[in-house]
């Protein structure tokens, strides 16, 4: 019976992607000899923080997530990322494909704020895999499920995600507002006749504080 296993082997920044992406290089060994005529692929990639060790830095922007480092043991869940569908064409034996993961500055997704957090090294990721997979000799189709167990580990350098980002948004960060919020934000704006949003913050920023 046909057999597939996987492996991460590199990821990078897709430079050409309309919103930020990551292209994470994906290979794919049939390991019992069968030719493969395409895999209809479903990936689930999670963040297993328990894998990595965090700066001081980082466990504070880490906070709001997971809370103090003494409640880490109890806290320090996985965290879904993203599901993502690949169509991999006929191929014997090995071949590669590109993952595409998106990648976003949505503060509400608890994925997201981590790798916000994360300043250095990897972010630990468990890909996990189902889909479907058409074989046959000439003039026949045979259809075997991906098995469940199929996973693989891979540690996606943080500045890859961060370069995907800055592609798009350099020295830049999104925040969403209520509506109310931002229409008491832009009457602020106005009456003070300040020139830019990040102006009318750093004034009411500097306000508070004083």
């Amino acid at each position: 019976m046909v057999d597939l296993e996987f492996s991460c082997t590199g990821a990078e920044a897709d430079r050409y992607a309309a919103t930020p992406s990551i292209r994470m290089r994906l290979r794919i060994e049939e390991t019992t000899g069968t030719p493969v005529h395409a895999v209809a692929l479903r990936c689930q990639i999670r963040i297993e923080p328990i894998r990595r060790r965090y700066t001081d830095e980082e466990a504070e922007g880490l906070a709001d997530l997971f809370g103090a480092r003494s409640r880490w043991g109890e806290t320090l869940k996985p965290l879904q990322l993203a599901f993502v569908t690949q169509m991999v064409p006929g191929f014997t034996g090995v071949t590669e494909t590109d993952l595409s993961l998106p990648c976003s500055y949505d503060f509400d997704v608890a994925a997201h704020k981590y790798l916000y957090a994360v300043r250095e090294g990897g972010v630990p990721l468990l890909l996990l895999f189902n889909g479907t997979i058409f074989t046959g000799r000439p003039g026949t189709l045979s259809v075997t499920p991906v098995a469940w167990q199929k996973e693989t580990s891979y540690e996606l350098p943080v500045v890859v995600w961060r370069e995907a980002m800055d592609q798009h948004f350099p020295g830049a960060a999104w925040l969403r507002l209520r509506q109310d919020t931002f229409d008491r934000l832009y009457r602020y704006r106005t009456r003070e006749a300040l020139p830019g949003w990040d102006d009318a913050i750093e004034r009411l920023l500097k306000e508070q504080l004083e």
